[in-house]
């Protein structure tokens, strides 16, 4: 799924405060760029711990219903609107590198044959689902 969210960028000193309503994350960045990486980056890993507790991941307000007095660092300085965007699958291909026990079941000839040919069955099995995946 890939979304667009409106994000405030609000200059303090050497910092860039960031703040994505429609997710509530408040992050920072030392110059824009890392503000943006930042605030992508907290976006994706909002998304993806909501995904995996069985909630929705709110849709992106229009950049226009955002107003940037009403922001949480508003009293820092004058902030700025933009977009930042995110694809949470590649997101989650990216950093979940959480790994999970599989059972797999194998004709026992197949398993001796690994076995006498020192075939690591699991790095055999993730490289052909990473290859149906593409």
């Amino acid at each position: 799924m890939k979304a667009v969210y409106p994000t405030i960028l609000t200059k303090d000193g050497k910092t860039i405060l960031v703040e994505v309503p429609d997710l509530g994350i408040l992050t920072e960045g030392k110059n824009m760029q890392d503000a943006i990486y930042m605030a992508r980056d907290a976006i994706g890993s909002t998304g993806i711990s909501m995904q995996d507790h069985g909630e929705a991941i709110p849709e992106p307000s229009d950049i226009g219903d955002i107003n940037v007095s009403k922001g949480t660092f508003a009293d820092v300085g004058e902030g700025i609107k933009t977009l930042v965007d995110i694809d949470f699958d590649a997101y989650r291909k990216t950093m979940d590198r959480k790994m999970v026990r599989r059972n797999v079941t194998l004709p026992s000839w197949m398993d001796a044959r690994a076995a006498a040919e020192h075939i690591n069955v699991s790095k055999v099995l993730q490289e052909a689902l990473m290859q149906k995946f593409a």
